[in-house]
């Protein structure tokens, strides 16, 4: 296509129906309206009876929903998934030396937490550059592990669980946020496993969840942090772990809104028949941008490797020599543009790369997306795109 027919080019004809590609607060389930709200328990103490009751049901929906094990607990937490991972590194690390593992922003994050707010003495990061996963067989298992299941920022995940030995002395701390409800997790290999509600569920920010394996639990109740612990971060009361977390005594106030709503959402997973549905979904969803992708010149996947690519915060790159040749600065400032052109037009909104994160776009593939409005998103990629070359080339 020459610069000028790119530039006079006509505009698909389809948009998606739901624009919101974001990558938290996603979108919500298919169908979704407030009226799914009705029945939230507002103006009522959420430590009443019927309010306890409604929390107790979105933990036995989580443990059923995600395949979590009987004898692992599931509580609800303050300060989303930051705040469920925050009470996990706060709580259990320093009984032994930590492996910490980054590549990406919020895996950087841990890093910050455990070497420079905790202070520990013997950690060891083990770290790759955005769209690569690090070295796993250098993690040492006789040492805690903290790692993200499926980095946000990069759109690079772990492949399994199979790099994590069954028999280990440390621990695993897991923030799988933007992969729980969408990827397998393997809850046999983890100890602590955090994530929220507002990724693939599509729920309200806010709230954390934290998934604790009995050897955690074990932990918590041997090891008494060097630190002190405010309220909001204590796991443990008396020297023994505090059960009524897990039992619906959430640590602050629960919206109960939030509640309901995140009952409507997991409720809707089962109903399409459970983890593998939701999971199909999103795998749906990621393999259209995929054969878009293995199509289109100008753009690529940010994770190198096919096997790493998350089908969920899926990454992409700007490759067209004109763009790719500009200044680092330049070429950020290009696919700003373009996000900008097509958020302004309705199509997609916040589909740019996260702040941190080298320069491209970033499309939420999670189970709440239809693969109906993937597909219809992708022509007006194309399309801005072109919109954008010309007016540089101008």
């Amino acid at each position: 296509m020459t610069e000028l027919s790119a530039a006079n080019a006509a505009q698909p004809g389809v948009r998606p129906a739901n624009p919101n590609f974001s990558s938290g607060p996603c979108a919500k389930r298919p169908g979704w309206t407030p009226d799914v709200l009705e029945r939230a328990l507002v103006g009522r103490s959420h430590r009443s009876k019927p309010a306890k009751a409604r929390i107790q049901h979105a933990l036995a929906l989580t443990r059923q929903l995600l395949e979590i094990p009987d004898d692992y607990l599931v509580g609800i937490v303050p300060a989303s998934d930051t705040g469920a991972v925050e009470m996990a590194l706060w709580s259990l690390l320093g009984a032994r030396g930590v492996d910490v593992l980054a590549w990406e922003s919020f895996g950087k994050g841990w890093v910050t937490d455990i070497c420079k707010q905790l202070k520990l003495d013997d950690v060891r990061v083990i770290e790759a550059d955005y769209g690569a996963l690090p070295d796993l067989s250098k993690v040492d298992f006789d040492r805690d592990a903290v790692f993200t299941w499926n980095g946000t920022t990069s759109g690079v995940r772990v492949p399994d669980g199979e790099w994590i030995p069954a028999e280990r002395n440390g621990l695993t701390i897991c923030d799988a946020t933007s992969a729980a409800f969408a990827q397998k997790l393997d809850f046999s290999k983890l100890d602590v496993t955090t994530f929220s509600w507002q990724k693939v569920l599509g729920g309200e920010a806010a709230h954390g969840m934290l998934v604790l394996s009995p050897r955690a639990v074990e932990r918590l109740e041997s090891h008494v942090p060097a630190w002190p612990l405010p309220k909001i971060l204590r796991l443990t009361k008396g020297g023994k772990l505090n059960r009524a977390i897990f039992e619906g005594a959430t640590i602050n106030t629960v919206s109960m809104l939030a509640i309901e709503d995140v009952i409507d959402a997991m409720e809707w997973g089962l109903s399409l028949g459970g983890l593998s549905a939701l999971q199909g979904r999103a795998d749906a969803n990621a393999l259209a941008v995929a054969d878009w992708v293995a199509q289109t010149g100008w753009v690529d996947f940010l994770a190198s490797n096919p096997a790493t690519r998350s089908n969920t915060s899926v990454c992409l790159k700007i490759v067209d020599p004109q763009v790719s040749g500009l200044a680092a600065g330049e070429q950020a400032a290009f696919a700003k543009r373009l996000v900008a052109r097509l958020d302004d037009l309705g199509v997609a909104h916040d589909i740019g790369s996260y702040r941190d994160a080298p320069s491209g776009l970033r499309i939420w593939c999670g189970a709440t997306v239809e693969v109906g409005d993937v597909a219809a998103l992708l022509p007006w990629l194309d399309w801005a795109f072109a919109q954008e070359a010309a007016a540089l080339s101008s």
